[in-house]
């Protein structure tokens, strides 16, 4: 794996234009003892955009062997200078975004679920995954969304729902998050209990909070000022080696019984192979 990961961004910004639109970036750079996060709300916003114009040959160019910023900074843009700040050179990093923008209480054209597991196999999350999906799919008094799809996160799975029109954040409190004292007055709760009913052998709850021996499903990144993975990041289990990729997938590949196994067994190299297929997803 290159030394610096934005020899291996580059390749992937033209593919998330469509998708991240002009939504902030947020990237999480992992160290020893911490990480250190940078986005819109801390710094200047930077965009999807501006990833793709300003990581150019030379950019790239000045970003190897063991350059400094201090060294190369009047060889670059205002734009590049900022790029440089987000993406540190010869660092782990992973890349979010702020789903429906940064800010309190926007409207949400997107909701995303994250399925949670702890202490869990990841194929029984995925089984959930594919659960929650097919109930969404047939729940006739909630036809909102054009388009489902899941993405491998590179431990587990989120559920983005992409929707028609806008949702209030009023709408998201009701009818999304789940309330504790009263979890089946919204839709989550609602599918949350049709999973219970599919799987005894799987324990399924709502809510933030990790569960020992539970699949949770959490609504919770989804509201303005969040962030979530953005498809193609690097996850990182130590500040010393990726343990994954985030990848988009179809809901066919859910189906897939050895899926967990393939996830698992990409590298960048054999991403930017399958950028085109992979981005599809997206679509």
């Amino acid at each position: 794996m290159p030394q610096d990961v934005i020899f291996y961004y580059a390749k992937v910004f033209p593919k998330l234009k469509e998708f991240l639109g002009k939504r902030e970036i947020a990237t999480k750079t992992k160290l020893k003892d911490f990480e250190v996060l940078k986005r819109g709300s801390n710094k200047e916003p930077l965009y999807i955009d501006e990833l793709v114009k300003g990581v150019n040959k030379k950019f790239l160019e000045l970003r190897k062997g063991n350059t400094h910023l201090k060294d190369v900074r009047e060889k670059l843009t205002k734009t590049q200078i900022k790029i440089w700040e987000y993406f540190v050179p010869r660092k782990l990093i992973e890349m979010h975004y702020a789903v429906n923008h940064e800010g309190k209480n926007k409207p949400l054209w997107r909701i995303y679920f994250d399925i949670d597991r702890k202490d869990l196999p990841a194929e029984k999350a995925q089984k959930v995954a594919l659960a929650l999906i097919k109930i969404i799919i047939k729940d006739k008094t909630f036809n909102k969304f054009n388009k489902i799809f899941p993405l491998w996160t590179g431990n587990s799975f989120h559920i983005y729902v992409l929707l028609k029109k806008p949702i209030s954040h009023a709408y998201y409190e009701k009818y999304i998050h789940i309330d504790p004292k009263n979890p089946e007055s919204s839709f989550t709760g609602r599918w949350i209990k049709q999973i219970n009913m599919e799987f005894k052998e799987i324990a399924v709850s709502g809510g933030h909070e990790k569960e020992k021996g539970r699949i949770i499903i959490d609504p919770s990144q989804s509201p303005s000022g969040k962030i979530g993975r953005a498809p193609f990041s690097l996850y990182i289990k130590n500040y010393s080696s990726p343990g994954g990729y985030a990848l988009p997938l179809s809901i066919n590949d859910l189906e897939n019984r050895n899926l967990i196994k393939e996830l698992r067994s990409y590298t960048q190299e054999e991403i930017i192979r399958n950028i085109d297929n992979l981005a599809k997803n997206l679509a």
